[in-house]
This record gives structure tokens, sequence and C-alpha cells, in this order.
């Protein structure tokens, strides 16, 4: 790389062993489980709702700050409220692990990573948290305090031998499927064999990534394939009466498409993501701002369902446990309007045009192709020097007569 372009940060992914890791299970509960289950949901979601009025209302009306202490000793007194002696019915651990999770959100909004927290909805369905006090591994199988059946859980895998759960988390999601979250630390060493080669990835929308190789792996498009049954599911539910059972019954039909959608995604990125990090020893790609692109409302649809956000999230933590190396280079750095042969960056390269010839050796380009291979090259910098790279800002020509104006 030449001398313009300036060290900053960077993000690259180690090897890792001994991780930490959740395997997640769809499961059928019997009729009395799912009674015992939902009621839980309830009672979780009316502690974490109640403990965040009273927080909000301490802080407007008295600005003092509860905390999770203040808020498990509120608990103990709505336990002994007549018209809430429903909470003795389920296990206490969840209720608990509620507040603890508000402790967690209101952390997060202080610090400045997540908006402040929102009152919990029935219709999104819910979770609740059980620690090891609260339900028994025997054999292989879960079962859940109050409960005196394992659960029927659908075993798509195994954990690993001699391991046992830390955590497990019950969810009920808005299709009214049932999932089981089973946490563990792995003590199994899954580094992969090293390998020489190394890659280049430029997401986009019509390809949903293309790689240094020159080979573009096309968008499968989940939200498009489903768009007329979801139009005609969510026409109907739009016609009935809100709140009324033919209601419910439309809503759950809506959920049920859209759960289609999303779990399709995830499996074609998954196995994408695990391809990828088997036949490659580094891989690069640009740091993505997917919550700013979302807001251009004419490319939010295809953008959300493209899924570049997950795709991320997956080769990081997957480059975790096979001992991979994954690069994230600066979202700034002009991959599609360098040119890779001579170095040269074009003023404006708009999205319509794929196909560009440099005006100054003359070398034609694919747009996706050059960028993606851009990519690898400045990746390889970041690999050798241990930082990341980032062009220094080109003057344009609008910033150019701004600066001569300024001059005079």
């Amino acid at each position: 790389m030449t001398a313009k372009y300036s060290c900053v940060t960077h993000r690259i992914i180690a090897i890792m062993r001994g991780v930490e890791k959740a395997f997640s299970y769809r499961f059928y509960p019997t009729t009395e489980q799912e009674s015992l289950l939902r009621k839980t949901l309830g009672c979780v979601r009316l502690v974490y709702n109640r403990a965040l009025a009273a927080r909000t209302e301490a802080w407007y009306e008295r600005k003092e700050r509860l905390d999770y202490v203040q808020t498990s000793a509120l608990l103990t007194q709505w336990k002994k409220q007549d018209d809430l002696q429903f909470l003795n019915e389920v296990s206490c651990v969840p209720l608990q692990q509620a507040l603890r999770h508000l402790q967690s959100a209101f952390t997060n909004f202080f610090a400045g990573r997540a908006k402040y927290p929102n009152f919990k909805k029935k219709r999104n369905g819910g979770s609740a948290e059980f620690t090891k006090s609260a339900f028994r591994w025997k054999d292989g199988k879960v079962f859940l305090a109050k409960c005196n059946e394992p659960l029927n859980i659908r075993w798509s895998r195994r954990l690993p031998d001699g391991v046992e759960p830390s955590t497990v988390t019950i969810r009920l999601n808005p299709a009214g499927q049932w999932y089981i979250s089973l946490r563990f630390d792995d003590p199994r060493d899954l580094t992969l064999q090293p390998v020489d080669p190394s890659v280049g990835l430029d997401v986009g929308m019509s390809s949903l990534i293309t790689l240094s190789t020159g080979e573009k792996i096309a968008n499968p498009k989940h939200f498009n394939r489903y768009y007329k049954r979801l139009r005609k599911a969510q026409r109907s539910l739009s016609r009935k009466q809100k709140g009324s059972r033919n209601w419910d019954k439309a809503r759950l039909k809506v959920a049920k498409i859209h759960q289609k959608i999303s779990d399709s995604r995830k499996d074609h990125l998954h196995q994408l993501t695990t391809r990828l990090i088997r036949e490659n020893q580094t891989i690069i790609i640009e740091s993505l701002a997917v919550k700013n692109m979302v807001k251009n409302r004419q490319l939010a649809r295809s953008i959300s369902d493209a899924g570049w956000g997950e795709l991320v999230r997956q080769l990081e933590y997957k480059a975790q446990w096979y001992g991979r190396t994954l690069v994230k280079i600066d979202q700034w750095f002009p991959s599609s309007k360098r040119c890779g042969q001579c170095g040269h960056i074009v003023e404006r390269l708009p999205l319509s045009v794929r196909e560009w010839d440099c005006p100054k050796c003359g070398a034609h380009h694919d747009r996706d192709v050059n960028a993606a291979q851009n990519i690898l090259a400045v990746g390889h910098t970041v690999t050798v020097c241990g930082a990341g790279v980032r062009p220094d800002r080109h003057t344009s020509g609008g910033q150019l007569r701004r600066s001569r104006k300024s001059q005079k």
C-alpha cells in the first residue's frame, strides 16, 4: 500500500479455546408443561414491566435510581400481595433473572450502548432463563423446576460428552413455537488444520457476497420468495377485528410466514459462513454500519433481507471456534472506487455502474470483484502491520471550491 494510507483501529478475531456456547433446539411441551411455561412467561413479563415502571417512576418523581437489590426487595413485597399470589406458583429463578436482565438493560443505556428499556409485550412471545438451581440435567434430559417430566426436545445435535448446561433459556416465538437454549462451556479444541487461502469479501444485494477469487454468491432474496403469501396473510389480518379469536389466528399465520423467512435466511447464512471458514485461513471484510444503511427507505427492505449483520456475526464467532482469522477493515475505505491495478481513485461511482474503466491506466473492472480484491489487499496489510487501513480524505470538487473560498 502507498504512504497515503494511515493506520486506524481495526478488529482481528483470533483463536479462542474453551469458549462458551449455546445450542438452540425446538421442543414440544405436554399440555401441563405448556400451561406452566406460559404462566412462567407471563410472570416474568409482569415482574419485568413492574420493575421497569417502578424504576422510571422513582427517577421522574423523586430523582432516585433503583438498582437490582431494591427491585428484588419489591419482588418480595409483590409476592405477598393478594392479587399477585400467582407469582408463587412458578419458579422464583426466572423472576430474579428478569430483574438481572433489566439491570443489564439499564447499564447498557447509561453507557450509551442501547436505548431506554421498553416494556415487554405478550404478542412477542417471551423468554425465561433458568439457572442450575432451577433445572436438572439427567441422562441427557432436561427437567425444569416444578415439572415432573423431561422436556420433549428434538435433538438436532447432542452436547459434547461430559458437558452439562449451566443455564437453560426457554423461548416462545410469535409463531407459537417453543425453543430451548442450552448454554455450556465447550472444553474441546475445534481448531481446524491451517490452510493457505485468504479471501476478501464484498457484500451486496444482487450478489450477496463477491469473493476476491471472482466468485459471486447469489442473493436468495428469501423475503421475495414468500412475499405473495405474506401479503395475502396480512390483508386477511387487516380485515379482522383486533383482539378477536379470528384476529389471533390470522396474526399467527403472519408470524409463521415471518418465521419461515427468518429460518431460511439463517440456514443459508450458516451454510455459507461455514464453507468460508473451512476453505480460508483469513477472511477480510468491511466493517458495516447496517443500522445507518437501513435508514435509506428505498434500500431498507433489501438490506434487511440480505442479513449482512448476521453474516458478519456468524463469521466472527465461527472464526473464534475454528481458529481462523477475521479482519475487518474501515468502512470508509474506497474499495469500489479504487483501481486495483494502479491505485487511482475515481471521483464518483454511482451504484448503477457495475463495470468501469480506470481513466489512468485503462484497466477494465467489475465493480464487485475489484472491491473484493482491494479488500483482500488491504486485509493483508492489516495482518502484517497490525493496524487497520483507512485512506486520507481525498479532496472532491466541492471541497476544493470551498477551500479556495475560505482562502480568499
